[in-house]
C-alpha cells in the first residue's frame, strides 16, 4: 500500500494519545475507539512477554521523552486519517516504568467502517510508533543483568503473511 502525502493534517478531537504510567485497560481503549459509523475495532495489546533473544526476562522498564513521544502519536493518527480517510478513531496509549511479565504496555485501536482498513491501520500505527517514538525498554533478565534497547531496535522487519477469508 502506498501512504498518501497529505497537505497539513492533523490529529482529530476524537482521538486518544497517552503516555501514562498507569496500567492500561483493554476495555477503555475499545471504548475510546468505537463509534457508531465503525464495523470494526481493531485493537492491538503489546504485554511484556517472558523470553527475549533466548534469555529469561522477569520485567520490562519503559521510559519515554513524554512531549516528543505524543508528537509522534499525533503524526500516526494524522497519516491515518490521511491514508484512511474513513478511520473515525485512533487510540494509541504506551505505558511507562517497571512492567511484569503479563502487563500490557502499549495499547494501539482504530475504529474504521470497514475491517481492512481497521487492520491495515492499525498495523501501521503501531510499526510506526515502534520505529519513531522516543520510548526506551530495559530488559530484566533473570540472572539479574539488565539491558536497554530502543523499541525501533525490538523487532526485526518481518514479512506478514495473510490468509483469505
Amino acid at each position: 500500500m502506498q501512504l498518501a502525502t497529505p497537505g497539513p493534517v492533523v490529529a482529530s478531537t476524537a482521538d486518544s494519545l497517552r503516555v501514562t504510567f498507569a496500567s492500561l485497560s483493554v476495555e477503555e481503549v475499545y471504548g475510546l475507539a468505537d463509534d457508531s459509523a465503525n464495523g470494526a475495532v481493531v485493537v492491538m495489546s503489546g504485554t511484556v512477554r517472558n523470553n527475549s533473544e533466548g534469555k529469561a526476562v522477569v520485567a520490562l522498564e519503559y521510559q519515554a521523552y513524554e512531549p516528543m513521544a505524543l508528537e509522534v502519536f499525533k503524526q500516526i493518527a494524522a497519516q491515518i486519517r490521511a491514508t484512511w480517510a474513513e478511520a473515525t478513531r485512533v487510540v494509541i496509549h504506551h505505558r511507562t516504568g517497571k512492567l511484569a511479565v503479563g502487563e500490557i504496555s502499549v495499547l494501539v485501536a482504530v475504529g474504521c467502517p470497514h475491517r481492512a482498513e481497521a487492520f491495515a491501520a492499525c498495523q501501521y500505527a503501531i510499526d510506526t510508533l515502534k520505529h519513531n517514538a522516543p520510548i526506551w525498554k530495559k530488559e530484566w533478565w533473570e540472572d539479574g543483568s539488565t539491558s536497554w534497547v530502543s523499541i525501533g531496535s525490538c523487532e526485526d522487519e518481518r514479512e506478514v503473511s495473510t490468509v483469505e477469508v
